[in-house]
């Protein structure tokens, strides 16, 4: 278990959401706060662990898209969370070998987990960041970054289910504007947000309560809002859709719901 592991500094004390997600997903790398705190989430979304792995699947999907049909080879994953099965790296470098990836995230865990884990083929190389999405300015501005990534040519901008971490959607679209002006014409952000535009009044009702009282820190959006990180990219296959139906690999028969999962996802082209 974590506790056995803990960075110095580390607050344990708190639910982060990179160790409950990977709590969710079945890893080993968590405390109590963040157990229970998912364990809250999971008593009023039963099918939360569904929706993650299903996210975790668009996120492997829009990379492969990425570097198969649009021939990125270069990506900044910010929000990366606690390593696991099929990396941004790992899935691109099976494609490009030479793939180049930035890894962005603010918890000491992941960085020490990252560090270790997150290691690139030969041919290419990985760089995490300990940095804050609340400040593009700090992750644009590191060095490593120009370092690593060739800002001259298209880049693959990740943010899978880190943006609803930021309440204020006026931020939040500054944030991702930010960032995307700094990316060069051709590049790519693939990015997915939590939303109640599927739930039952009642699961929607508790769900905001919850956030209200500061029990749950996932702020939704609806498709319109989501759709503003988009404002000005021209959006790629279907556009803004529940996170399983973005260029699926099952039959619609064999999804899980839109209201089982509660995610929008997208990818979007920088003209």
């Amino acid at each position: 278990m974590a506790e056995e592991f803990a960075p110095p500094g580390l607050d344990t004390s708190t639910s982060h959401p990179a160790r409950r997600y990977n709590y969710w997903l079945g890893g080993k790398d968590h405390f109590p706060a963040d157990r229970a705190s998912g364990d809250l989430i999971e008593s009023v979304h039963p099918t939360v662990r569904l929706s993650v792995r299903e996210n975790r699947a668009f996120l492997q999907r829009s990379v492969r898209f990425l570097a198969s049909e649009a021939g990125i080879d270069q990506f900044l994953d910010i929000g990366t969370g606690l390593p696991t099965a099929d990396n941004v790296h790992e899935v691109a470098q099976r494609i490009h070998p030479h793939t180049r990836v930035v890894y962005v995230d603010n918890d000491p865990m992941v960085g020490v987990h990252a560090r270790a884990l997150l290691t690139s083929n030969p041919e290419g190389r990985t760089v995490y960041l300990q940095e804050d999405l609340r400040s593009p300015g700090a992750i644009l501005g590191n060095p490593q970054l120009k370092e690593t990534l060739d800002f001259g040519r298209p880049i693959g901008l990740m943010l899978v289910a880190v943006l609803h971490f930021l309440p204020d959607h006026a931020q939040a679209t500054a944030v991702v504007r930010e960032l995307v002006d700094a990316l060069p014409a051709g590049s790519y952000l693939a990015a997915t947000n939590f939303t109640l535009d599927h739930s039952s009044p009642r699961l929607a009702a508790v769900a905001r309560q919850m956030i209200e009282q500061g029990r749950s820190d996932a702020h939704p959006r609806t498709k319109k809002e989501f759709g503003d990180f988009f404002t000005g990219l021209g959006l790629i296959g279907p556009g803004i859709v529940p996170v399983a139906d973005w260029f699926p690999e099952v039959p619609d028969d064999e999804r899980p719901t839109p209201e089982q999962i509660g995610i929008y996802a997208a990818v979007g082209r920088k003209p």
